[in-house]
């Protein structure tokens, strides 16, 4: 039970942390990057404009040209009836038959021409494709926050530390202050030694001893062997994982019944102490106290 921060669910030699509120990490990739067929299907791209909507431009000067040809079809050929000569021709402005209209034709067909023209060389050119492939750090623009953050903070640092004689003098004050204080079931002296965390199993360990009208009594601790497995430093925080092996008279009792009465001892021996092996994992902040923040039984 417990937390060992980002080692919770790596194997030290002991038996794997099974209660915890550490968020395991995904073994199997999410579903939406998973391999097989699926994972290669594209979404269907989105229906590109029509040219008039890509070329707003383009499209009235067409529909003026097209307004002016139909115009000038319609209203030009009324105009040059009226004015025909006695021989039956169109007569212009300066009296030569068919002139304005051969020369407005021209014009027309000129304007035309070009606007064919132009939207011919603007289709020719490639549109650029905007590039998804993604940023890199090297291509990160100077003074930008990816340019500036430090690799250390896109990613949890682990870096091994050292304990020193005092630490490990703190470790074996804190396995005789935590029996104690469950042994007293004295939940305000836990909460100062022991992780919020380790505080709540703690906490429901007792109530369900008081629940069965039971108590767990912890005595004479005395530490054998300690021996630290490791020790790092998360950001702000540094663990150490240690290998308790100590002795205590360890006994289950009933509240109900007074001492001496029968099945007033419930398990243990109140007399013998019993030798136990367990690791613990201790964390602290920016070289605070030492808390203990999981337990292990041995593999």
């Amino acid at each position: 039970m417990g937390s060992r921060g980002s080692r919770t669910y790596q194997d030290n030699g002991a038996k794997p942390i099974e209660q915890s509120t550490t968020a395991r990490q995904a073994t199997s990739p999410p579903s939406s990057v998973a391999s097989g067929p699926a994972s290669t299907a594209r979404p269907t791209p989105a229906a590109q404009p029509s040219w008039i909507q890509r070329n707003p431009l383009l499209a009235g000067i067409a529909g003026g040209l097209a307004g002016s040809w139909i115009g000038h079809m319609l209203f030009g050929a009324t105009d040059s009836s009226a004015r025909a000569n006695e021989a039956g021709e169109p007569v212009g402005e300066n009296g030569q038959a068919g002139a304005s209209g051969s020369s407005g034709m021209f014009i027309l067909l000129l304007l035309m021409g070009a606007g064919a023209w132009f939207f011919y060389l603007r289709s020719r050119k490639p549109a650029v494709a905007p590039d998804f492939s993604g940023i890199m750090r090297s291509r990160a623009v100077s003074g930008s926050l990816l340019a500036d953050l430090p690799v250390s903070t896109l990613r949890t640092a682990t870096i091994d530390s050292e304990i020193t004689s005092a630490d490990k003098a703190a470790f074996q004050q804190s396995l005789t202050d935590i029996q104690t204080a469950w042994g007293k079931q004295d939940l305000s002296a836990l909460r100062r030694l022991v992780t919020p965390e380790m505080l709540e199993y703690f906490s429901t360990g007792l109530a369900e001893l008081t629940s069965q009208d039971q108590a767990n009594r912890v005595e004479d601790v005395v530490l054998l062997q300690a021996e630290v497995r490791e020790s790092w430093v998360e950001n702000t925080v540094q663990y150490a994982t240690v290998s308790l092996h100590w002795s205590a008279r360890d006994y289950t009792v009933s509240l109900s019944k007074a001492p001496g009465d029968a099945g007033y001892l419930i398990e243990g021996s109140a007399e013998k102490p019993i030798e136990t092996t367990e690791v613990w994992t201790f964390m602290r902040y920016q070289h605070g106290k030492w808390l203990l923040s999981a337990i292990q039984q041995v593999a």
